[in-house]
This record gives structure tokens, sequence and C-alpha cells, in this order.
């Protein structure tokens, strides 16, 4: 799907993964689920583009459905993975999330599993190597990408600010779709480690000039970033 000029996103409103595109290469934010794999070579045919020409994925965290297809394109590709370096050991597997699940309605939880399980959500690996990365940073990947912390849903978690797509990619800092609930609009995101923290964590955005705020799970926000802002600390004070 085409959001903007070197913008792209794959997956759906449940799991999404995106790619900035530019006459360097390809960046890829998250890396979904294993099943992503087959839309992400399709998105870069239509690009007139090939694996590659991914020059990095830059991971939001370490969790299972950001992790996808990444050591898929570490191993086989050569690709490196970026992940704060927080979360390195949860990308590594080698520590367990310690996480808030909050409210849940039937239909919209078993509709999230269902499309994990049919996306590859069980049989995620690893990864075996990262490269760590740290607040403020600057990647030498397409786009320039900012690495800002936004600590909460993850010790690691961070959202990812790439001027040339007018977009920050957010992870699970904050939703645009609850996968727990199906509600919509901006709000805290479910299986969140430290919910008070992610909130307070919202304010290293509030000077990023972007249009596209881009989540994990939801509908792109195309409302700028301090509008997002407001309205999630609006639900979460309701």
């Amino acid at each position: 799907m085409r959001l903007a000029p070197h913008l792209r996103r794959i997956g759906n409103d449940i799991v999404a993964v995106y790619l900035v595109d530019t006459d360097e290469g390809v960046t890829v934010i998250d890396a979904g689920l294993a099943g992503h794999w087959r839309e992400l070579r399709a998105e870069l045919s239509d690009l007139g583009r090939s694996v590659d020409d991914i020059r990095g994925v830059v991971l939001t965290h370490g969790d299972t459905d950001h992790l996808g297809f990444a050591e898929r394109l570490r191993r086989d590709h050569g690709v490196p993975i970026y992940v704060h370096e927080a979360d390195a050991a949860r990308a590594r597997g080698e520590v367990k999330a310690d996480m808030s699940w909050g409210t849940m309605k039937l239909g919209a939880t078993a509709g999230f599993f269902w499309y994990a399980m049919r996306k590859g959500g069980l049989r995620t690996t690893h990864l075996t190597e990262v490269v760590a990365v740290h607040d403020g940073q600057v990647l030498d990947l397409p786009g320039a990408p900012r690495v800002i912390a936004v600590p909460g849903h993850s010790a690691g978690s961070i959202a990812i600010h790439v001027p040339i797509a007018d977009a920050v990619f957010v992870g699970d800092a904050l939703t645009t779709r609850h996968v727990l609930t199906g509600q919509r609009g901006p709000q805290p995101a479910p299986f969140t480690d430290d919910p008070h923290q992610a909130l307070a964590s919202l304010r290293h955005l509030e000077d990023v000039q972007a249009t596209w705020v881009l989540p994990g799970h939801g509908t792109p926000w195309s409302g700028g970033v301090a509008e997002a802002i407001r309205t999630i600390r609006t639900v979460a004070s309701a």
C-alpha cells in the first residue's frame, strides 16, 4: 500500500510493516510476522525493487509480532537488524516480556490471534545478531532515520523519525486500533510492560514534526503528532 512518496505499508491494521523507499535503497521499519515475507517481496516488486535493495531493518522493539522475517533477511541476505540496546536481549529471545494485557473483547482478541497464527506468529525466529542503537542516533540508512527512545511498552521501545517520509514510526508506543478490543483511534497500546511510563514517554515525541504517525497496529494516522498525543492523553484520563 502506497501511503505517500517514499512510504509504503504491508500487512494491515492488525499488524503492519513499513518501507521507506529512497534513491539510496529501502529501509524497513519492523518485520511483522513471518508470513508477511510474501507481501514484502510483492511490495518491493511493485516498487521495481528486490530484497537486495533493503539496506537495513529498524525494529521499534523486540516483541515477536515485530520480528517476523527479520532473521531471514539477516541470515539469508546479510541485512543488518537495528534494535535499541535495551531490547536486544528481548529480540534474541533471551528474556520474556512482563506485560499488561488490559481490557479485552472476545471477537477482537480472537481475530488478532487468528490472524497472527495464519501469518506464522507461532513460528517466529528470534534474532541471533543485532546492531544496537541508542536515543538520538541518526542511522546511516535510506531516509536517515532518527531514533527516539519511548520506553514503557518495553524498556527499549523506540520511535523512528524519517523526515523524507514526513513520518514517525511509533511501534507499540501507541496504537490506532486496539487489537484486544477493536477500539479505533489513537490510544495506549496493550501488552505494555509499564503503561504509566509509556504514557509519560509520549512527551519525547512532542517536538517531532511529521504528518504521519505510524503504529505497528492500527490505521495510519495522518493528523499529526500533536493531535495523536492529545487524543491518547484524553483517552487515558477518561
